[in-house]
């Protein structure tokens, strides 16, 4: 039984169309209103919940599988692992489910018309290929693939799949706060970017257990280097994503160090890694990640001229410096005391949460978590593609494949990654690793992001 959540926020799109600081200025000045927003007609919109099938029922397929119950616009009527008991345990979550133990059985399913593909990466190009030319939606965790090679032959399967929707899982791209966030970021409201600094910090072995040799082995595939891209490739990709995006443009090299201080078992990808990014303009990024230490969690620090910027889950702060400019509406914003900074708080939805007679800083305007984001805007935008596609056939027929294009491109679609992101933002990651494992400083070089 679905529980009931907060519905699409089209609020979101809208700001981001019109964003600037002087939005921010805006939004924060009716903070101190209570005034409520408008709510847009698009949201009066029945909701079409899209036939899913999910693919790959390990950990974050399971989580998969429950956002996907908890979305108006979802009904997940197919499961897919060749793992009996992962099978039944999903299904469990999904009874109404179809099961199948191949993929290609799911795929061949004609009421599927979305899959969510979380299986391991190095299984990734098969399947994701598969899905592609099967006329399935598909959104894909990232990174896209094990190697550059089968992440671009993704990117070119999706690049010309046409009516049909591929959305790689940079779930922080769908997020509202990052979104919020943005315009602030690229517009310079912390001044001139000098750095910046990210950390995912948990102590956890990364390893799963199984009285099965063989399936123990399959579960642990992130501990080996044949199938796994250590932890930059599996979490720190997500943060270096949102930085690239917010810079508006790559990193020209990177340079990386990795050991194994805890778990001293047989694994070969380092528990602990470090990372230096070299961006335009002489900014560097440095990046942390280890399965040794919890303290202080995970989160990301941009640094300027005039202020910091601290991006923790779904909130953000402001820290601003003594000889800053004032820019008027931090003056009545909240503070919260870190140490013995003050942190102005960056919180999107402010309206509706003074409505609600709670505070903003200390309410999440968006509490649900990522993935639940970055399905939502997957499965609204394959929903919207395909009744255009369908609409646009029936009035004017197929044989005229550019004018279809042409008015696909003016669907209002929620946010998300393409192709193109999702394939750039593993090369990056992919080479990280790279230069983690071989101790040597690589630079980027162009056409290595070339589809």
């Amino acid at each position: 039984m679905k529980t009931p959540l907060e519905p699409f926020d089209f609020n979101r799109r809208e700001f981001l169309r019109g964003g600037s600081v002087a939005s921010l200025a805006a939004l924060f000045g009716m903070v101190q209103t209570g005034a409520q927003d408008a709510k847009p007609a698009e949201a009066e919109k029945a909701v079409t919940a899209t036939n899913t099938g999910v693919i790959g029922l390990g950990t974050r397929g399971r989580e998969a599988v429950a956002v996907l119950g908890s979305l108006s616009n979802a009904q997940v009527t197919a499961l897919c692992d060749h793992y009996p008991s992962a099978l039944k345990r999903a299904g469990n979550t999904a009874p109404k489910a179809k099961q199948y133990a191949d993929y290609r059985q799911l795929l061949g399913d004609a009421e599927v018309a979305a899959v969510v593909i979380t299986t391991p990466p190095h299984q990734h190009r098969e399947i994701a290929e598969a899905a592609l030319a099967a006329g399935k939606h598909v959104y894909l965790e990232v990174p896209m693939a094990g190697t550059v090679e089968d992440a671009r032959a993704i990117a070119q399967a999706a690049r010309i799949a046409g009516k049909v929707v591929f959305q790689p899982g940079l779930q922080e791209r769908s997020h509202p706060q990052s979104h919020f966030l943005l315009p602030f970021v690229r517009s310079g409201g912390a001044g001139r970017t000098i750095k910046a600094r990210t950390q995912w910090h948990r102590k956890t072995s990364w390893r799963s257990n199984s009285p099965n040799p063989e399936r123990e082995k399959e579960l642990n595939w992130k501990l080996y280097r044949e199938t796994s891209q250590g932890l930059v490739g599996e979490i720190g990709i997500h943060q270096m994503d949102i930085l690239t995006w917010f810079f508006g443009q790559r990193p020209k090299s990177v340079m990386g160090f990795g050991t194994i201080q805890q778990w001293k078992d047989d694994r070969q990808t380092a528990d602990t890694v470090q990372c230096i990014y070299e961006y335009p303009n002489d900014v560097h990024v440095s990046q942390e990640l280890t399965l040794t230490n919890s303290f202080d969690s995970e989160y990301s620090m941009i640094y300027g001229t005039d202020a910091a910027v601290m991006m923790r889950e779904n909130k953000a702060w402001m820290f601003k410096e003594s000889d800053s400019p004032l820019l008027g509406w931090e003056v009545y914003a909240r503070k919260d005391s870190f140490y013995k900074d003050l942190g102005i708080a960056l919180v999107a939805n402010a309206t509706k949460i003074v409505a609600q007679g709670k505070n903003p800083a200390e309410e999440a305007p968006y509490p649900n978590p990522p993935l639940f984001y970055a399905l939502e805007s997957f499965l609204f935008n394959a929903h919207e593609l395909t009744t255009a596609t369908k609409d646009f056939i029936e009035n004017f027929g197929g044989d005229d494949p550019k004018a279809l294009a042409d008015h696909l491109a003016t669907l209002k679609l929620l946010p998300a990654p393409k192709w193109r992101e999702g394939f750039e933002a593993t090369v990056v990651a992919l080479k990280a690793n790279e230069a983690i494992e071989s101790g040597e400083k690589i630079t980027f070089r162009d056409e290595w992001f070339v589809v």
